[in-house]
């Protein structure tokens, strides 16, 4: 389960065992861009092509303008994923693309530093971003899109509760190339215990 709580500047926080999760601060750029630039590599195969300014302050400046027009908006949650023990930035996570009405769905992207995959720390966030758009937010549905060979990624979702629901052709421009991509959600569980009430009566 997760706890909300507030940690000075850095608003609203979701809390978790070995990880909280909280919303990006201009004071975060040293910290974020040096992670990045050691996990370029790394993180190269799954991401779009970076623009060239990307990792600069002023860059991560729009960036987080544009993060605060979301959350004002209700349409997306960009998340920073910090170590409880030492308050390290692994990584991120977004709920975003969210859309009300009778959709009431939203989608997840997530990324974390090559130093720190491996050891549970993204297992936890897309867990605990599930709690949050479910419990805290009343989403019905999230969707995660995924490379069809970016197995540790298709595992990681499948822990946490996605099922698979097809292919997404040519869906998503990575690293230069159009590629396809399988697509899972995971429904909201107390809307399905509801559906399920509802089938039998």
């Amino acid at each position: 389960m997760f706890a909300f709580s507030s940690r000075g500047n850095a608003g609203a926080v979701i809390e978790g065992g070995a990880v909280h999760l909280r919303h990006p601060e201009l004071s975060d750029h040293e910290q974020w861009s040096r992670l990045r630039a050691a996990s370029a590599q790394f993180l190269r195969p799954w991401e779009p092509v970076w623009p060239r300014d990307d990792l600069t302050r002023p860059a991560f400046r729009a960036r987080l303008r544009r993060y605060g027009a979301e959350i004002r908006a209700g349409t997306g949650y960009p998340f920073f994923i910090v170590r409880n023990s030492d308050e390290a930035l692994l990584g991120g996570i977004t709920l975003g693309n969210i859309r009300r009405g009778v959709a009431q769905n939203g989608q997840i992207g997530y990324w974390i530093g090559e130093r720190f995959s491996g050891n549970g720390y993204m297992s936890e966030a897309v867990g605990l971003v599930c709690e949050f758009a479910f419990a805290r937010s009343g989403l019905h549905r999230l969707e995660a899109a995924c490379i069809p060979d970016n197995g540790r990624s298709i595992r990681l979702l499948e822990k946490n509760g996605f099922e698979r629901e097809g292919v997404l052709r040519a869906y998503l421009k990575i690293n230069g190339q159009w590629r396809d991509h399988v697509l899972y959600a995971r429904i909201n569980p107390m809307h399905e215990d509801n559906a399920r009430r509802a089938h039998t009566d």
